[in-house]
């Protein structure tokens, strides 16, 4: 295929322990090698990249072709599986080489050492989730961006349309006055998946007036009240089994809403960075980023009344 001077080409840093990202972004791009993905670990990928049609449903307006991980033997099983040519023996050879890059590790700890050298040299940054589990690291990657735009960040689920409440859902439901959310997995990874999407129904400037907080063994349960009025629930259960779900209830009626498709969500929010790069405006406000974090943060550092 030609490029037009819109072809937007893409670094990619990775991998995190259970985060399959490196492997799925890059390919949602690029396209795959099925031999190759199927050894990738992450036996949900392929599964799901097997039923999109090439190039139809990627995101062929640009290319991976650069990849770095923390293990050369890595690095070379993601370039095969998602078609990358260049492999990287540090990540800054890639400045220079991208016009962006897609930081897909989502231990948050490590964010700002990989950002922000990118930042600084002025290249847009895609920062896995979440951006920081504290507001004090949030402002920190901020601060390294040149510009507002440089720097995108969120769970691929702010875009899902399945657990986002549509106009008519809305409007059947009335007024919010309650939310309740329920993710797998721990909270340091995996309750933005909830809170992301569930900050998109709450207007700012409504902010968490008072908040409750209970760990129990690998379990994580927030209760936060917002100065609007509405009472919210996230729930990270650790390694109990379940769907990502967000119950909404409203003065009439309510609604429940099951993430389904990683592939579409993840497109998405693809897509959106790279409309970020393009227009060079924000998708995501800094507000909703850093609400986001707070109550990340809430979460993490316990506050009300918690019970460990």
């Amino acid at each position: 295929m030609e490029k037009t001077h819109q072809h937007i080409r893409l670094g990619i840093i990775g991998l995190s322990e259970g985060n399959g990202h490196p492997f799925s972004w890059a390919a949602i791009c690029n396209g795959f090698d099925p031999v190759a993905m199927a050894e990738c670990g992450f036996p949900t990928i392929p599964d799901y990249l097997s039923r999109q049609k090439y190039p139809d449903d990627f995101l062929t307006e640009a290319t991976v072709t650069h990849v770095w991980t923390q293990d050369d033997a890595l690095t070379r099983k993601v370039a095969a599986a998602s078609k990358i040519a260049q492999v990287c023996r540090r990540p800054e050879d890639m400045l220079g080489e991208v016009d962006g890059l897609l930081l897909a590790r989502d231990d948050a700890g490590n964010h700002h050492r990989f950002a922000a050298p990118f930042l600084r040299a002025g290249i847009p940054v895609y920062v896995d989730k979440p951006l920081a589990v504290s507001r004090a690291a949030a402002d920190r990657l901020l601060r390294e961006a040149r510009e507002p735009w440089h720097l995108f960040s969120c769970s691929a689920l702010y875009f899902d349309r399945d657990l986002l409440l549509d106009t008519e859902q809305a409007a059947r439901v009335g007024p919010l006055r309650a939310v309740h959310s329920v993710t797998p997995k721990h909270w340091e990874t995996y309750a933005v998946h909830l809170v992301d999407p569930v900050l998109r129904h709450i207007a700012e400037p409504a902010v968490m007036t008072e908040h409750r907080v209970w760990h129990e063994r690998e379990a994580v349960h927030l209760f936060a009240r917002w100065t609007n009025g509405l009472v919210t629930s996230f729930h990270a259960t650790g390694r109990a089994n379940c769907s990502i779900r967000i119950h909404y209830v409203g003065e009439q009626g309510e609604h429940l809403t099951v993430f389904q498709d990683s592939f579409r969500a993840f497109r998405a929010s693809l897509a959106a960075f790279l409309e970020q790069v393009r227009t060079r405006k924000l998708m995501i406000s800094r507000e909703h980023l850093l609400r986001v974090v707070t109550v990340l943060e809430a979460g993490s550092m316990g506050g009300g009344n918690d019970h460990s």
